[in-house]
């Protein structure tokens, strides 16, 4: 395994590559691969170094913690199993995301994804002080089109893949847009629907997609994502029109 490391976030005078040799074991993936590194934390020519950073919690594609870029494409590294990404005497290359502010080694801080869900009011607004009684029914049309809404881990992948998220743009992301489809489908949650266009209106919103479709191919969840950055779109123009005609 090849790993681009760095000690912590302001020393890049330590940014460097480091191989390391693993036993193959049946069904290994890339996590049980790391932990083998940090039994044993000696480079292919013989030098002892500190074991290797990352973060991982549910190791079944959950979570979305252990996203880190694996030969080259962001994924989950929980699911990547070194059979299917190597034939025998291959190397594989780890490197952590490049959109997201390194912590350390493989590792980085996606805080900005969950101040994105917090300018969207990415949940449903209710008052919990007093007995509200059964909330209103979701057609099974509605449920169908928001299950896999719903599967979003926040693991970076999307944004790591889309072009627009770089050092000169403040677009938002694929997956916060997302999540403001999700809950203005919710019967409840449609009570708040306006804010959350609103809070996308701006030059860094939904206008700031170009239109890749990155975002859709590295989506470990499968995800429509694309589909809801339209969706979200109409919804912010129609919300827009109909500001301006009630002036």
């Amino acid at each position: 395994m090849r790993i681009l490391r760095q000690d912590g976030p302001t020393r890049r005078d330590t940014r460097r590559w480091e191989e390391f040799e693993i036993s193959w074991k049946p069904q290994m993936n890339i996590i049980s691969a790391l932990m083998e590194i940090r039994k044993h934390p000696v480079t292919t020519d013989g030098k002892e170094t500190t074991p290797v950073v990352w973060e991982s919690v549910c190791l079944e594609e959950v979570c979305g913690s252990c996203t880190m870029i694996i030969n080259g494409r962001v994924r989950q590294s929980c699911t990547a199993l070194i059979d299917t990404l190597l034939q025998a005497g291959e190397t594989i290359t780890l490197e952590p995301m490049t959109k997201f502010p390194l912590v350390r080694d493989l590792l980085v801080d996606r805080s900005r994804m969950f101040n994105d869900l917090k300018r969207v009011k990415a949940w449903v607004l209710l008052d919990g002080t007093h007995e509200l009684g059964p909330g209103p029914r979701q057609s099974q049309e509605t449920q169908e089109e928001a299950y896999p809404l719903s599967r979003c881990m926040t693991c970076g992948c999307c944004l790591e893949a889309c072009p627009q998220v770089n050092d000169s743009s403040d677009f938002i992301g694929p997956a916060a847009i997302n999540q403001v489809r999700l809950f203005n489908l919710h019967p409840s949650g449609k009570m708040h629907a306006a804010e959350r266009i609103e809070a996308l209106m701006g030059p860094d919103g939904v206008a700031g997609c170009g239109k890749a479709q990155n975002c859709v191919e590295v989506c470990p969840k499968e995800i429509p994502l694309v589909d809801s950055i339209a969706v979200v779109s109409r919804q912010a123009t129609k919300h827009m029109l109909f500001r301006w005609l009630l002036k």
